[in-house]
This record gives structure tokens, sequence and C-alpha cells, in this order.
């Protein structure tokens, strides 16, 4: 009891009610994360085994005391080789909080970028029609919830799995937010210019709709050609190569400001 009576008896500085604070937050949040696990049942039997294990040194019972401290030595092996699973999860959670995702943002975009990039091409050389959108100042929260929630990680597998014609998600756009993508089968407003190439579909329409009611980024797979487009601003460029569409991804994802994107890397056709 030394120690509890001389930790009560000094005074309280701010570090000390910083360091509660933390260790309040990192026990809320492992709670959290193992709520409905079977780790929770280990942290119930865990505290079963610290009591007995108080129990056995007031009562004094040596053997049972003994028995216990023997079994505590190689349960973190034995935590290690059980929740093995739960702890990847956790420190799969751990490394998407905001705060290490600020650090690690400019990678992950680059990885959606290239899988989109990818996804693309496949869709386009199998004409299979497509749209891509991504969130970028302006939220797009409403046209989200028009569709299927997904919230997954964007990878060139799902997105050409959604627009397989056979799929009940294909018809309509994919939303990508904070480099995941939200939802599928979102549904988009329809240019309405009368001054649009009579050849642009529903898709491209649906597209240049998008992106000129927010900041938006669209790209288009077009069915019936197979050529990838992309709009933005209300404006669309056509006939666009992997190269292409890489770059200006790159170019409108990563500026700051709407007005800084740089001059395309090729000659486009801008229709409006």
């Amino acid at each position: 009891m030394d120690p509890l009576t001389a930790l009560f008896n000094r005074p309280v500085d701010p570090a000390d009610i910083l360091d509660i604070a933390i260790v309040s937050l990192l026990i809320y949040w492992g709670l959290r994360l193992i709520r409905g696990t079977r780790a929770m049942q280990m942290v119930i039997g865990s505290l079963i085994v610290m009591v007995l294990l108080y129990a056995t040194r007031l009562l004094p019972l040596q053997t049972v005391n003994w028995l216990i401290r023997t079994v505590l030595t190689y349960l973190p092996f034995a935590v290690i080789v059980l929740f093995q699973a739960d702890i990847r999860r956790a420190l799969s959670h751990l490394g998407r909080a905001p705060f290490f995702r600020y650090f690690a943002r400019a990678g992950q975009l680059a990885d959606t970028i290239e899988e989109v990039v990818t996804a693309s091409a496949m869709l386009s050389s199998a004409r299979v029609g497509a749209i891509v959108a991504f969130e970028r100042e302006i939220g797009l929260r409403n046209y989200v919830e028009s569709g299927i929630p997904i919230d997954a990680v964007v990878s060139y597998d799902l997105l050409t799995t959604i627009f397989q014609p056979t799929t009940p998600m294909h018809d309509g756009a994919v939303i990508i937010q904070e480099d995941r993508i939200a939802a599928a089968a979102c549904f988009l407003p329809l240019a309405v210019s009368p001054t649009l190439d009579k050849d642009l579909g529903t898709r491209h329409r649906a597209a240049m709709g998008l992106t000129e009611e927010s900041d938006a980024v669209a790209v288009i797979i077009s069915e019936e050609r197979g050529e990838i487009s992309l709009s933005h601003g209300g404006h669309i460029e056509r006939r666009l190569t992997q190269d292409d569409l890489r770059g200006r991804l790159q170019t409108l994802l990563t500026q700051r400001r709407e007005g800084r994107a740089s001059a395309p890397t090729r000659e486009v056709e801008t229709d409006l």
C-alpha cells in the first residue's frame, strides 16, 4: 500500500492529468476494438485470473499462487498464437487512424489512381461501360446515399467485377471517397446542354452533370467504343490512353485549389 499512499499524497500536476487521459483513451479504444470478438472473453478470463492471484496472496495459498504465476508466464505467447487475426485487425485499424492516414495519404492516392487506371484499361479492352467518380472538396454524400454502400479498398479486380453487366451494381457510378470505394450503383444528374456532342451517351452526360454541380473528377469508359474519357468542371476529355489518364488524375487529385490544374499532357477534345 505504500506506493498507493505516496501516489495519492503528492500534488496532481497537468502531466498527471494528461497521463490519465491517454491511458483512459487507450483502454476505451481497446475495449471498443475487441467488443464482440473472442478477445473480449480472453480479457474477462484474464481479469478473473488476476483476482485469483491476489486472493491467493491474501489467504495465503502458496501452491495455487505458484501455479497461477507459472501459467501467467506463458500467457503472452498463448495470446499471440490464439489471437493473431485480432492483433492484425487491431494494427490495421490503428494504421487507418486519421493521424497516421495523414502521412500515408500521398502513397494511398498513388495506389488508388493506379488501380483505377488498370481497371479502366481492362474495362476498355472488354468494351464494358463504367463511371468512377472521385470526391474532392465538395462532398458527394447525396449521390453516395443513392447507391449501394460498400466502403472497401480500391482495387482493379473489385471495380471490374462491379461493372460486369451480369452484376446488379453495374448500372450506375462508383464513388471514391478518401481513397476508398464508398458506394456503387449511384445515380448521377444528367447534363442537358444542347451543345453536347450527339455521340455522347448517358454515362458521359451523367459524369458531366456530376462535375458541373461539384468539383468531382469522373472517369468514363464507353461501352460502344471502348474509349476512356475524363470529366471535370463540366468538361470532358476523350480518347485518353492509360498514361494520359494516370497523368490527368495525378494532376487533378493532388491539386489543393480549384483551377490549379495544369494543361493536359496531350491534345484532348473538350465538348461544351
